[in-house]
């Protein structure tokens, strides 16, 4: 049963539209056909959810397969939280408006450790019981779905989810997902029990099933029965770019744009990257299906801008060639490209070339650490010549702010590799200042390294005391620098992720505690210290203490020795390390006198193979040593080792295999496209200003296209003349935009049948012509009712706007007295006989000369306003009584519809529904509710 959503979404919802789900290239398949129904939940909010690539090629994947349906739902604002849980609505998809519980599946993107309070949050609000556990004992067992995650966090530790889910979907979808469809739909044919059912879910390499599997008491997790795996397999699949191609939301999402993968996967062998062990090996796309997924993606959006996205572009040896292809089809649409962080040492003219245009975006670079060594310690594979070379390209090519990304807090990292980064920054300042131009301005985001599994340095512990310390010495040596902005992580959200994403099992308890305790998601950005005290109660009533972080997780810190000792002596007797984090053994040193040596990494003699010879703790059990992502655990220790040298690792994607263990048959082998030749650019995109026709369109914005705002509405229309292929003019300088202008800005929630836009032309096209493509683009919620053409000279709508009319629907809800009525200081001096009825009010109102209120502008001054000299027309339409005994019965009881035309000009003289309400209640001294307003026509004075 669809839930009456247009009841929930009032005006005390913020940005209503996000829970409409009328989108372009929402599917909406037909409910009784599908035989497996799904839910792709996000637990983030619409703005992030739905611009995730991974979001919505899965969604067009499953939705691609026959009988098999597949709806979306995503975090609710607060506003809408709070109110499911007032009004008893359980939370919906979004396309249906069905109830969650009615799906057959649910499955969860879990690619951050902190963000599982968030699904807590939506299975809640749902009225899902949380856990496996519960739900296998209700009695609507055989009624629940399942509850899957996947992702990046899922699929590198699960565990401390684990009780969450019915099971986990591990590594890349899109092979995955149908694979399960497919079971779902036999097991419901064949009426399987949950277990069964899971049991033949668990046959499917790639899908974990966490209660057939115990946790033993070091943290290890072993199979329970005989008929699951050992270990489960990460699966890996080939990226298709023809699924980016989908949703367009209405509203502005965090990524505006069309976004397309050219590679999966990253050989660099970034020692702190997680992303870059779990998504190995590296798979290059078909230069000529990007070229084409851009061309016809951009055409069915109507996007003015895409991205090209892989976890290292510039790997992708046919970005000059791809990019400049694109921009040379693309040339005369005023289309934008943007890259995610790149390789500085990759950065040259030939990138910089398909970067360039009309809107110039902003650089992201990482070098990761300020010195030397430290980059050689985390095998980040950059130079300070390629440093200032990449750098200095980009301002040589026009970019005069640069975003560059540091971590501190990185195994082996002294207070002079910290400080190296504010040298650094000082020293590419002063290599490349810019001549004749504004100062180059660094923006600094310096994060708080915390290891992560299936990584070099899943074994390294970090101090909270130590990031504060270190954050305090950049601190003071970035005062006073000109021209930097620096960021910081804050600590605390740094330790919970490190506590969260390498603990085992025995976090669920922890992690359900702190959503109780309101640390949801947003709460860290809302109440920073609220969300901390949360997680750290639920930590201390758990009985799991910080020193669960420490040695008895396998953690330690294999960089620092006592003096006389070697590396390999000091963590061989792991219980001899009795305190690492949050104070360091190296505090301790310092502390007792004593200091690490500069040459310490030069002094190291540890063997490279793995062996007996290796300290001991690096063989004990992870929590996540089930899971095959294809790393081998024993190349990671190989790579530490390696690391405790400063020796690097080249990438096995353009240099000799590093024997990781992932190529091969589960995992497939690197997928490198080499460079191809580089077409001739074929110029900028020239703005066509040319003004041959101008059109006056008059359109309605009815239904739920009331909820979506004016911005939203503006670059509604510029995406649909682009998907039209109108030939529209642009408006001259640095950033060309399409000549549209509409008229007035309807007010949110508020639906019309008289707006009005108008669209200048480069040509003169048929009036006809025009309005059958423009219609044919629109939402059917957007009808155009008629169009004119207008001389190019006269004054614009806006300009012409004088009145505009509307009809609202109004009821009295009881004496202001009885209902605390609102400041009333300024009511006019009228009085009304008491059995006057709502034809006597507005009656009263045409008779009155003045309704006096204060009006506060937007510099904040304030003005009196005589409402009266703004209403040029109020008329009683009809009248409904609401609770009487008698048909004939006109008194102040009920509704009414009422229709009034009043001023509406751009210098900001508006006469708004909320004026007549406020003028009825002056002369009826009754509340009233303004329960429904539409705008019927906009009025243009022609002179």
């Amino acid at each position: 049963m669809a839930v009456k959503v247009e009841e929930l979404l009032t005006a005390d919802i913020n940005q209503p539209a996000r829970y409409l789900g009328n989108e372009l290239g929402a599917a909406h398949k037909p409910w009784d056909a599908a035989s497996v129904r799904w839910v792709l939940t996000y637990p983030e909010v619409y703005e992030v959810g739905a611009s995730n690539l991974g979001h919505i090629i899965l969604y067009n994947i499953l939705n691609a397969g026959p009988r098999q349906l597949c709806d979306r739902a995503y975090l609710p604002a607060p506003d809408l939280a709070a109110k499911l849980r007032s009004t008893q609505t359980p939370l919906f998809a979004v396309e249906s408006r069905r109830s969650l519980t009615e799906f057959d599946i649910l499955g969860f993107s879990l690619s951050y450790e902190l963000g599982a309070t968030n699904i807590l949050e939506m299975l809640d609000l749902a009225g899902i019981p949380l856990t496996w556990q519960e739900r296998a004992t209700n009695p609507q067992n055989g009624q629940m779905p399942l509850i899957f995650a996947g992702g990046q966090t899922a699929t590198s530790n699960p565990e401390p989810y684990a009780d969450f889910f019915d099971f986990i979907a591990l590594g890349d979808g899109e092979e995955l997902l149908p694979e399960i469809g497919l079971i779902l739909a036999e097991g419901k044919t064949n009426n399987l029990s949950r277990e069964a059912l899971l049991l033949d879910l668990a046959q499917i390499p790639g899908v974990y099933v966490p209660q057939f599997y115990d946790m033993a008491a070091d943290g290890s997790v072993h199979p329970n029965r005989p008929q699951v795996p050992d270990r489960i397999l990460r699966r890996v699949a080939t990226p298709i770019p023809a699924y980016s191609i989908g949703l367009v939301p209405y509203v502005q999402t965090v990524h505006d744009r069309l976004t397309v993968e050219i590679r999966r996967g990253c050989t660099r062998g970034c020692r702190f990257c997680q992303p870059g062990m779990l998504t190995r090996p590296a798979r290059d796309v078909e230069p000529q299906q990007v070229v084409e997924a851009i061309e016809q993606g951009m055409q069915a959006t109507g996007h003015s801008e895409f991205s090209l996205l892989s976890l290292s572009c510039s790997d992708y040896l046919a970005l000059p060639a791809v990019g400049m292809e694109i921009k040379n089809r693309l040339k005369d649409k005023n289309i934008s490209l943007s890259l995610p962080s790149q390789r500085v040492d990759r950065f040259d003219d030939n990138i910089a070339d398909i970067l360039g245009g009309t809107r110039q975006g902003g650089l992201t670079f990482a070098p990761e650490a300020g010195t030397q060594r430290m980059r050689d310690i985390v095998n980040k594979g950059l130079t300070n010549e390629e440093l200032l070379r990449g750098v200095k390209t980009a301002v040589d090519r026009g970019w005069d702010k640069i975003k560059l990304y540091f971590m501190i807090g990185l195994p082996g990292e002294t207070d002079f590799d910290v400080l190296g980064i504010a040298e650094t920054v000082r020293w590419l300042h002063r290599e490349c200042r810019l001549d004749g131009r504004r100062g180059l301005t660094f923006n600094l985001t310096i994060s708080n390294f915390t290891p992560k599994p299936h990584t070099p340095f899943q074994w390294h512990s970090v101090s909270t005391a130590e990031f504060s310390r270190k954050q305090k010495l950049l601190k003071g040596e970035f005062r006073g620098m000109r021209g930097v902005k620096v960021n910081y992580t804050d600590v605390r959200i740094s330790a919970m992720e490190d506590f969260v994403g390498r603990g085992d099992r025995r976090l669920a308890a922890v992690v359900r505690r702190a959503w109780e305790l309101g640390a949801g998601m947003d709460a860290w950005w809302e109440s920073l210290d609220q969300a901390y005290k949360a997680w750290t109660q639920a930590i201390d009533e758990s009985g799991l203490t910080w020193k669960y972080r420490q040695v008895e997780s396998g953690e330690w810190n294999l960089f620092e020795k006592e003096e006389g000792s070697s590396a390999t002596d000091y963590v061989t007797d792991v219980t001899d390390v009795t305190d690492v984090s949050p104070m360091s053994v190296g505090r301790r040193e310092k502390e007792e006198g004593r200091e690490i040596k500069e040459d310490f990494f030069n002094s190291l003699d540890l063997p490279l193979s793995p062996s007996p010879s290796l300290p001991l703790s690096l063989d004990q059990a992870l929590p996540w040593d089930h899971l095959d992502t294809g790393i081998d655990k024993n190349w990671l220790k190989i790579d530490l080792q390696k690391a405790l040298e400063a020796a690097t690792v080249p990438d096995c994607s353009f240099e000799g295999c590093s024997r990781c263990g992932v190529c091969g048959t589960d995992f497939g082998h690197n997928v490198v496209v080499d460079a191809l030749p580089i077409p001739e650019f074929a110029g900028e995109f020239v703005p066509n200003t040319e003004r041959k026709q101008r059109l006056r369109v008059w359109f309605g914005k009815v239904g739920d296209m009331a909820l979506v705002g004016h911005l939203d509405l503006i670059r509604l229309f510029d995406r649909v003349v682009r998907r039209a292929d109108l030939p529209i003019s642009f408006t001259g300088g640095f950033h060309p935009n399409p000549r549209i202008s509409l008229a007035n800005a309807l007010p949110l929630g508020v639906t019309s049948t008289g707006e009005i836009a108008d669209f200048e032309l480069t040509e003169s096209i048929d009036i006809e012509s025009f309005r059958e493509k423009l219609a044919a683009k629109l939402p059917e919620n957007i009808p155009i009712y008629k169009v004119e053409s207008i001389d190019l000279k006269a004054p614009s709508a806006s300009q012409l706007l004088e009145a505009a009319e509307y009809v609202i629907t109004v009821a009295s809800a009881g004496s202001l007295t009885e209902n605390g009525a609102l400041d009333r200081e300024n009511a006019a001096p009228v009085s009304v006989a008491p059995d006057a009825n709502w034809e006597a009010w507005v009656k009263t109102i045409a008779e009155t000369e003045a309704f006096w209120r204060v009006h506060t502008t937007k510099s904040g001054k304030t003005q009196d306003i005589n409402l009266r000299d703004r209403l040029h027309k109020l008329e009683l339409v009809e009248q409904k009584p609401e609770s009487s005994s008698s048909a004939s019965d006109t008194t102040s009881e009920g509704r009414a519809v009422l229709r009034f035309t009043g001023s509406c000009r751009s210098d900001g003289n508006l006469l708004k529904p909320e004026h007549i309400v406020f003028m009825l209640e002056q002369v009826s001294q009754q509340e009233i509710q303004l329960l429904q307003v539409e705008r019927s026509q906009l009025i243009l004075g022609y002179g």
